[in-house]
């Protein structure tokens, strides 16, 4: 196949599971919330067969999505999506399980693993389908190295991200700038693009980078201080 040796394909094949590696990690740590209660012998179980069941859903999620971004309008809806989403990633979350329960039985468990990774893939899909550019074999491909990598990695991973935040912020500035690749080849005005303004190929991506990182951190600082006023307040500390 001549688009694997193209190095567009080699590029996309990278975005792709560098997207996944950094939207994933909550997806990996439901999985292991909900296999936490069963014996030790069906955990493996239950983590082999809920990820493979989730790979197969997200491709299949996936490729829908990707056939949705050739409509008009789609593509500038899914780039300021993407845009959120990447901000999102730099605001810190309280901790918490997010009402993922446990569960003793293996099924149950699985489906468990199943209902909260559909619910949670949204982001995920969007940025996969952006980044594949209409290509299914990428689209596959991306998706069948990078999800095992992210399930049964997660914990190395997390630790990474805890220890070089930049991992996030990098991970937040890629999906900047496929949402802007994105607004730029909107079946709307990739024809005008291409003709009168084609500068914005490179513009626009650059733009959403600046954007998230932008916003992102200047959102994480705010969080932060509001956090800080909260604590002092709870030890009856009025900050001056």
């Amino acid at each position: 196949m001549a688009e694997v040796m193209t190095p567009q394909f080699w590029t996309g094949l990278l975005t792709i599971i560098w997207i996944n590696i950094i939207l994933s990690g909550d997806n990996a740590v439901v999985i292991a919330l909900a296999a936490r209660s069963l014996p030790p012998h069906q955990q493996k179980k239950a983590v082999f067969w809920g990820a493979g069941a989730a790979v197969i859903m997200r491709i299949i999620l996936t490729i829908v999505a990707v056939e949705l971004l050739k409509l008009p309008y789609l593509k500038l809806i899914g780039g300021a999506l993407l845009l959120w989403i990447a901000v999102k990633l730099l605001i810190p979350e309280d901790d918490g399980d997010d009402g993922i329960e446990s569960s003793s039985n293996l099924w149950a468990a699985i489906k468990t693993i199943l209902i909260a990774d559909l619910v949670m893939s949204l982001d995920n899909v969007i940025g996969v389908a952006a980044a594949a550019k209409g290509s299914l074999v990428l689209l596959v491909l991306g998706l069948l190295i990078s999800i095992p990598l992210v399930i049964f990695g997660a914990t190395m991973l997390m630790k990474l991200m805890e220890r070089f935040p930049i991992i996030i912020t990098i991970g937040a500035g890629i999906l900047g700038w496929v949402s802007g690749e994105m607004a730029a080849t909107d079946p709307v005005v990739a024809d005008w693009v291409n003709a009168h303004a084609a500068w914005l190929h490179w513009a626009a991506p650059a733009a959403g980078v600046v954007f998230v990182v932008a916003l992102g951190r200047w959102l994480a600082a705010r969080a932060t201080r509001e956090a800080e006023g909260m604590v002092d307040l709870a030890d009856g500390e009025p900050r001056p």
